[in-house]
């Protein structure tokens, strides 16, 4: 339990924070899932689309430290690098 107004602000702080980094991180892995599946299934056009909305979503998070910058090119990579073949 917090002692102090201050920290029982930052505790608040931490809760909403913690809440966006979740619906972000989310939102990127289904963001990956759909683009993934698309490739698969032989919808290129569909996977590309969702692929750069991936790309945006995760540029943006590492924007705000959700995730580090070199996570967030391996993500990338590993991602392009799936639905390559399609």
């Amino acid at each position: 339990m917090a002692n102090t107004k201050s920290a029982e602000k930052r505790v608040r702080q931490i809760a909403k924070r913690t809440e966006r980094n979740r619906a972000a991180k989310s939102r990127i892995k289904t963001l990956q899932k759909r683009a993934v599946s698309a490739a698969a299934e032989g919808k290129s056009e569909e996977a590309l689309k969702t692929f750069s909305e991936f790309v945006k979503a995760v540029d943006k998070a590492s924007k705000i430290n959700i995730f580090q910058k070199n996570k967030a090119s391996n993500l990338k990579s590993r991602t392009n690098k799936a639905i390559k073949p399609a």
